[in-house]
């Protein structure tokens, strides 16, 4: 505490010395000054932590003093203390950044609180998070090991979510790596409990969670109405994580009326979730319903080309013909060009804006040294996400929409997962890259490692050939050939993927947003 160095500025200085005296017993080191000149000297030749200012003082102002301290040293704190509570003087300290203020006449543990507020904040938050999540570890940990549903699945990951969020800027490195182990924990149960249930929630079982083939047909047909107008905004590959850190820019503009989650299908890829999610069909359905409009792993082209038309034939299917439009964002350009386009959109009931950042941002990681050392870890790649956000034309079209009174659903087609641990594949040439999941014949495989499906019709996936199967990486694993075996390996751990199980992958945020008029 002694190391704390506090300048006080008055120029009745006198009539404070049992409030500096109270503050020395405590600890602090108190240097006191009786105009605003005598404290820029005072400052120019010594270190101090935190300024007590007198709003009211003869020769250089409280607020002249001010705004010389803060072009100098902008980061240090400074308490503006005045006897007025005119609104134009509160103002002018406030834009001239003062930290905080304090009306006359001051008790001593105003001042004290004050000091704590904002030079032990960090400390008393960091020992309070680290409580609060040794607590929460424990009952974690007991959830972890009871037979829970999908609720109980998404309330787990929520408090993950959270507690890693919070414990980003704990002094306590050590609760991090604790929260990381109980998190690889999670995934690897989680894993286990798809593989028991997933099939058979495809196949009608009545408990079985929203998910991407019905989430369009329960959660954004019903919004779709004439007398108002809807966005549906799809960013690629957004984890909860990422909306939790994005939720914040957004409340802004919007008041949040639904926080909900799905369950993306496997494979955790664009190719299947999005069109699934878009058709209200899950992949082999769309196969043979509309065979024009699906392409297989294994066929050339986009896979991603017709999305428009699944959401057409959707509504469709759902007895509701309604005029929309439909834009994929791939470059900022395109992006000004869509927020320059929202009056238009606003004549539409129902418009869907897909943004394909994120998922770029994932695979760019891969592929680029400077992105990697951006996104190193998880906190980095949430930082890296609201970065994006705060300068891309995807909050200015927010800011458009809500503006004009539209109402907004973001959601995504799935999430993804850092990777850290290989697991041997073996197949052949026809096989697909994507290293969360394989499909193809004659694979040989780390049966622990894998969810298996050696049939695959009864998941709904393309069926290619007899012997075909889907095989889907647990945890945070990747698949690895044994051919340059520790070449490929080193490659690729610590890289995001998707494709496979993990909450990361498949629980995945949907958001209803009306505006704020």
């Amino acid at each position: 505490m002694t190391n704390i160095r506090i300048l006080w500025v008055d120029d009745e200085i006198e009539l404070l010395k049992p409030h500096i005296i109270f503050l020395e017993d405590k600890g602090y080191q108190v240097k006191s000054a009786t105009n605003g000149s005598e404290a820029l000297d005072l400052i120019d030749e010594e270190r101090y932590d935190i300024v007590f200012l007198d709003e009211n003082m003869p020769g250089l102002s409280g607020l002249e003093t001010l705004s010389s301290i803060k072009s100098k040293f902008p980061s240090l704190p400074v308490i503006m203390i005045t006897k007025s509570e005119e609104e134009s003087i509160m103002e002018e300290a406030i834009g001239s950044k003062i930290s905080d203020y304090l009306i006359k006449p001051v008790n001593p543990n105003q001042i004290l609180l004050t000091i704590k507020k904002h030079l032990d904040t960090a400390r008393i938050v960091s020992e309070k998070t680290t409580m609060g999540y040794q607590q929460a570890f424990r009952n974690i940990g007991m959830s972890l090991h009871n037979n829970m549903d999908f609720e109980e699945w998404e309330d787990v990951y929520k408090k993950l979510i959270y507690w890693e969020i919070e414990l980003e800027n704990s002094a306590d490195s050590g609760m991090g790596e604790i929260l990381n182990t109980q998190k690889e924990e999670a995934n690897n149960l989680f894993g286990r409990f798809i593989e028991e249930n997933y099939i058979d929630w495809l196949n009608g079982e009545e408990n079985a969670p929203l998910m991407s083939h019905n989430a369009f047909k329960e959660k954004i047909f019903p919004q779709i109405t004439a007398d108002s107008t809807t966005f549906l905004i799809m960013i690629d590959n957004l984890r909860l994580d990422q909306w939790q850190i994005l939720k914040t820019q957004i409340e802004e503009y919007f008041w949040i009326d639904k926080e909900e989650t799905y369950l993306s299908i496997l494979p955790t890829t664009t190719q299947y979730a999005r069109n699934v999610f878009f058709a209200g069909l899950l992949p082999a359905e769309i196969q043979k319903l509309y065979p024009d409009l699906w392409l297989n792993d294994e066929d050339e082209g986009g896979k991603n080309l017709h999305e428009r038309e699944l959401i057409m034939n959707q509504m469709k299917r759902l007895g509701k013909d309604t005029r929309f439009s439909y834009n994929k964002v791939l470059n900022p350009s395109f992006g000004r060009k869509v927020v320059g386009d929202i009056s238009n959109q606003m004549n539409n009931a129902f418009n869907v804006i897909v943004y394909n950042f994120i998922d770029m941002l994932s695979h760019a990681r891969t592929d680029t040294d400077v992105i990697k050392e951006l996104a190193e870890d998880e906190s980095a790649y949430r930082s890296l996400t609201l970065s994006w956000f705060e300068h891309s034309p995807l909050k200015d079209a927010l800011k458009e929409i809500a503006a004009k009174g539209g109402k907004v659903i973001i959601t995504t087609d799935h999430g993804s997962i850092k990777v850290k641990e290989a697991s041997k594949v073996i197949g052949d040439k026809s096989v697909n890259t994507n290293l969360r999941y394989k499909q193809g014949k004659n694979l040989s495989f780390e049966e622990d490692d894998v969810f298996a499906i050696h049939q695959p019709e009864k998941a709904y996936l393309p069926k290619v050939n007899v012997s075909q199967s889907f095989i889907f990486t647990k945890g945070d694993r990747f698949f690895a050939y044994p051919n340059n075996y520790n070449h490929y390996v080193n490659y690729y751990r610590n890289t995001f993927q998707h494709g496979g199980i993990s909450m990361e992958e498949m629980i995945v945020p949907l958001v209803s947003l009306s505006p704020k008029k």
